[in-house]
């Protein structure tokens, strides 16, 4: 993964549009790149859509895990290639 992160922070939006913002530059990212989403919540529905929409194509690290911030790595990796602890499966 690249050392260079983009930060998204949705912290001051809706769900919805929250959801949109992660699924967006997840979608303009290449394979390697990654960066930082900020929520105001845990994110673990926003893991949830993602895994939906990318199979086992992303990473998702937490670096920081409330109560007030979360803190994510998020990758886009080759189809087959997650680290994820159940092969893709992701377990939150």
């Amino acid at each position: 993964m690249s050392d260079n992160f983009a930060t998204i922070d949705i912290r001051d939006t809706t769900a919805l549009a929250g959801a949109q913002r992660l699924l967006q530059q997840f979608e303009e990212m290449e394979e390697g790149q990654s960066f930082h989403l900020l929520s105001g919540h845990d994110p673990k529905s926003l893991r949830g859509q993602l895994q939906v929409r990318a199979g086992d194509g992303f990473s998702w690290k937490s670096l920081e895990a409330g109560p007030a911030v979360w803190r994510v790595q998020v990758g886009k990796v080759a189809e087959g290639a997650s680290n994820c602890c159940s092969g893709g499966a992701c377990c939150g």
